[in-house]
């Protein structure tokens, strides 16, 4: 690295001659080394302070799993995106028009549940950009009600801090019924709270994103469900 310019760098924690964690301790101690975003990609078993360590020097941390390699390739394209100010307008225009015309997102059906129309508004702008189609809900009822009237829902963004019924509960009400068993849904959350990740998980989300979303991060991980 002192070597050679690197953009990413992808970190399995378990290396032969030092930890994963000594070397982003090296890496903190060089000037040069200290922005470079680092994706931690482990199938260790991560304690609470040691996920808390590594979030605060690593952009990412992904745990191995049967996803991973897709998901994997989502984040690092999505930190070399940084690069793109450097190219001339021509090629930038040209990597825009690829991803509007992304054939896993383009024509797809997404339903968003918020109950702050802003929030509805910014996301639904984004995701036309993308050539989604959007239907959107601002409550947990009415979500479940335009599943079952609206056939081929692809995927689901389902904001957890609703009134009445919030989106864990929803979400445990959409995945009682059979026929939602695969239906992808990505909770998204005001705060990346302690413990968070894990009750949407628990509650039956696919994955989880927190608020403000970062639009990049959200197209990558609606890429990676949609690409199953």
């Amino acid at each position: 690295m002192r070597a050679t310019a690197f953009d990413c760098v992808v970190l399995d924690l378990k290396l032969p001659d030092m930890s994963g964690f000594d070397l982003i301790k090296e890496m903190q101690k060089d000037p040069a080394l200290r922005a470079l975003p680092i994706i931690v990609y482990t199938a260790a078993d991560l304690t609470r302070s040691q996920e808390t360590q590594l979030r605060r020097v690593a952009k990412s941390i992904i745990v191995k799993d049967v996803r991973s390699p897709e998901r994997l390739l989502d984040e690092v394209t999505l930190f070399l995106h940084r690069v793109e100010a450097n190219l001339p307008e021509p090629q930038r225009q040209l990597i825009e028009s690829v991803r509007k015309n992304d054939p896993q997102l383009a024509g797809k059906r997404v339903l968003v549940v918020d109950d702050d129309i802003r929030n509805i508004f910014a996301l639904t702008a984004v995701l036309e950009r993308h050539g989604m189609q959007v239907y959107t809900a601002e409550n947990g009822r009415d979500a479940i009600g335009l599943l079952d009237s609206t056939p081929g829902i692809d995927i689901v963004l389902m904001d957890v801090m609703m009134p009445e019924l919030d989106g864990y509960e929803t979400t445990r009400l959409i995945r009682q019924s059979g026929k939602y068993k695969n239906l992808p849904i990505i909770s998204l959350t005001a705060k990346a709270m302690p413990g968070d990740r894990e009750k949407s998980i628990e509650s039956g989300s696919s994955d989880y994103i927190s608020k403000p979303v970062n639009t990049d991060k959200l197209l990558s991980l609606l890429r990676v469900w949609l690409y199953r």
